[in-house]
């Protein structure tokens, strides 16, 4: 009796503490998260103050997607670039960019901790900045990209809005 007591207790925290999707299952529960990820296979640009952004998605295989983001300043430089793969592996959704010059090389690793038709969220608690990276699909084919985190323990949240390129 006590270890079913047990179980049911651990259960419940872990329902409670899992990623839930828009239907209120666990992300674990739903092995192919990847699939409402493809709003995102194509095109994007917007502005910011004082650049523009791009990221272009393809889809590789039925568990992956790779895009590509860069922002090119307003003397025509480029400020920013990284690679990016969203990989469907063990059941799990991971958001993996690797930045030239940072981090050695090495791609970093966020976890989906949400899932929608038009929303993901995935985090890493142990990264400098951000800590979470969202995508939210609107419905005018646009998105907004969003950056946030922790940095000298003040908040910071940067949003990229772009829409989709002809």
């Amino acid at each position: 009796m006590r270890t079913r007591f047990s179980l049911g207790i651990f259960s419940f925290m872990m329902a409670c503490t899992s990623p839930k999707t828009d239907d209120g299952r666990n992300v674990a529960q739903s092995p192919k998260q990847i699939e409402l990820t493809r709003w995102l296979i194509g095109s994007w640009h917007g502005q910011s103050k004082d650049a523009m952004n791009y990221e272009i998605w393809k889809e590789d295989n039925d568990s992956t997607l790779s895009g590509r983001s860069y922002s090119i300043s307003t003397n025509d430089d480029t400020a920013f670039s990284e690679f990016i793969k969203l990989v469907q592996r063990n059941g799990e959704l991971a958001y993996i960019p690797i930045v030239p010059g940072q981090n050695k090389g090495m791609p970093t690793e966020f976890r989906l901790t949400f899932i929608d038709r038009d929303k993901m969220i995935f985090e890493n608690p142990d990264h400098d900045f951000p800590q979470m990276i969202t995508y939210e699909y609107l419905p005018t084919d646009s998105l907004i990209a969003e950056i946030a985190g922790t940095v000298n323990g003040e908040q910071r949240s940067i949003q990229f809005p772009m829409r989709r390129s002809e």
